[in-house]
């Protein structure tokens, strides 16, 4: 019995041997990208009328479609350009009727540094795809409502990857839900006030990319399940900033119908003559100091990504003084973009659609302990006069160390400030809802909630690192409970228009901000760890708050926000 259990063994390791061969080979299969013949595939495809799409069955109720492109590949002399829409006819032709295989993630956007001493540069440019989650079996005809989500990273960073949805669907299989790649850091937001002359170069490359997603989600989600007529645009920090930029821009048509805005990056948005030393610093880095603007955009759409990631890095890595506009952000291109959002809010010259906004309890971008150096770091058309007052806005003595005093002064107007500042012109106009999210991440071993603690608790406990990598941390059942919470709000949102509509029975009603009743949530778990009851709960907004974020608003014009 004993040479038997030995053979059985044996054949056992054989089999297992063989079964682990032939997962690597389907493994490579998938890797490679190319197309498998229809006859053999599953049940989880998608005919958008030019290609049919294989997605990945992720729960038994979610299908995810990974990587399916928007636009025509940003390449060669497409480089610093609008995106053009996808050529139909050659990925038609290109597929030949066969089923293409969009069962794994796509390559990201080329990175730029996190500012945390990293070197950027990681990614492709061929990234212009979405990721659309779906639930089994929905189809043409089902008019499920739309979340588009837009992710954050300062314009500068992030992978779409490291913001998976599938247990939104899974949670909530009535919805579609589609994350967006855009063009970050220099090749989505290069700008000199030569490209004025489009044919030179394109502003804004990388939020035109969104735009020119959200088209292709109009034309085509609906082959998903979706409903192109109900679409609700959604981010964090940069993605924040880009749901309200795309509610003052000039975009010729109305691509969606609702908005939530989490931590909106109130980044500057300077003009293109602001942005011009450092397009001339990038330039020159990247081997192409010489010639008219248009030589030199010549000579930039021929260098190699790793010569433009080291020129883009450096600008922020103290490389470059000329300007405080270091880093690549939209800018106001007199067209698309026409002036500072915060104004733009305040005179009503924004879409009006139910909205969502928000930030966490103790969020700011800044860095240091001199609040007045911050804020010129930060808002470079800051006066010195402006900081005066700022600072004298933010006595010591209103808080408890010198620490809360520079986060709450530089927190304010960097980041928390989006919430009256888009919240308030809302409220006069559509139905709005604001909230404060007070749960810590608990991977930071710190009590202070921080920029993007929402993201760790929403998305499987991911924490981001470099060069669009992340860490995911198994979550406690009072945090999966608490993370079910959110979801349900935030779906209930997408699907009805209102957060409450379809909650979590457990979950309070979350009363609208209103002119007359300036109230927002706490978005909290259960302070006792139950997981059947809610920790979050409904206060009026302070009005010392109120009052210095009107003080921050008041200062648009040199904030350029």
């Amino acid at each position: 019995m004993e040479w038997l259990d030995k053979d059985l063994v044996r054949t056992l390791r054989n089999i297992y041997s063989r079964m682990i061969s032939f997962a690597f080979v389907f493994l490579n299969l998938l890797l490679s990208g190319k197309t498998l013949a229809s006859p053999s595939a599953s049940g989880n495809t998608v005919n958008v009328g030019y290609a049919t799409y294989l997605g990945n069955q992720s729960f038994p109720n979610t299908v995810a479609y990974l990587g399916i492109p928007y636009a025509e590949p940003p390449l060669g002399d497409l480089r610093f350009r609008a995106p053009l829409p996808l050529n139909t006819t050659r990925v038609s032709q290109e597929t030949n009727g066969q089923i293409v295989n969009a069962t794994f993630y796509p390559d990201f956007c080329v990175q730029g540094t996190t500012g945390a001493g990293d070197a950027g540069g990681a990614g492709s440019e061929d990234c212009l795809k979405v990721n659309i989650y779906a639930p089994a079996g929905a189809k043409q005809g089902d008019n499920l409502p739309v979340l588009f989500y837009i992710h954050g990273g300062g314009y500068v960073y992030g992978n779409p990857r490291n913001w998976p949805f599938d247990d939104w669907i899974n949670q909530s299989p009535n919805v579609v839900i589609v994350s967006v790649y855009y063009r970050l850091d220099s090749f989505g937001f290069l700008a000199t006030p030569e490209f004025h002359d489009p044919s030179i170069g394109d502003f804004n490359a990388g939020f035109k990319d969104q735009i020119q997603a959200l088209k292709w989600v109009n034309q085509y989600i609906s082959a998903f399940g979706g409903d192109p007529d109900k679409v609700t645009i959604n981010g964090q920090s940069a993605g924040g900033s880009s749901v309200e930029l795309h509610m003052v821009a000039h975009e010729g048509e109305q691509l969606f119908s609702g908005a939530i805005a989490q931590s909106v990056y109130r980044s500057p948005l300077p003009t293109p003559e602001e942005r011009q030393p450092l397009f001339e610093f990038y330039s020159s880095y990247a081997g192409c100091a010489s010639g008219t603007v248009a030589e030199q955009m010549t000579c930039l759409r021929n260098a190699s990504i790793s010569a433009l990631a080291r020129a883009q890095d450096a600008a922020v890595q103290g490389h470059f003084n000329a300007s405080l506009y270091n880093i690549f952000t939209p800018v106001l291109d007199g067209d698309l973009l026409t002036g500072h959002p915060t104004k733009l809010f305040e005179d009503g010259l924004f879409t009006h659609v139910p909205l969502i906004v928000g930030s966490t309890s103790n969020e700011t971008l800044s860095g240091g302990t001199n609040i007045s150096l911050a804020l010129k770091e930060y808002f470079p058309a800051l006066t010195q006069t402006d900081i005066d007052e700022f600072v004298a806005e933010y006595p010591l003595s209103l808080f408890d160390s010198p620490s809360q005093q520079f986060q709450v002064a530089t927190g304010e107007p960097d980041v928390i400030c989006g919430r009256e500042a888009m919240g308030g012109p809302s409220a006069l106009r559509s139905n709005t809802w604001t909230y404060r999210y007070n749960q810590p991440n608990p991977t930071s071993g710190s009590d202070v909630v921080a920029h993007a603690a929402e993201n760790w608790m929403m998305f499987q406990g991911t924490n981001t690192g470099f060069n669009g990598t992340t860490t995911f941390t198994p979550q406690t059942p009072i945090e999966l409970a608490f993370a079910s919470e959110l979801i349900a709000y935030w779906l209930s949102f997408v699907r009805a228009g209102d957060p409450n509509t379809y909650k979590l029975a457990m979950s309070p009603t979350w009363e609208p901000y209103t002119p007359s009743s300036k109230v927002r949530i706490v978005l909290q778990q259960n302070p006792q760890n139950i997981t059947t009851l809610s920790g979050s709960y409904m206060e009026e907004q302070p009005a010392p708050e109120t009052a210095r974020c009107q003080f921050a608003i008041s200062k648009v014009a040199r904030e350029q926000n």
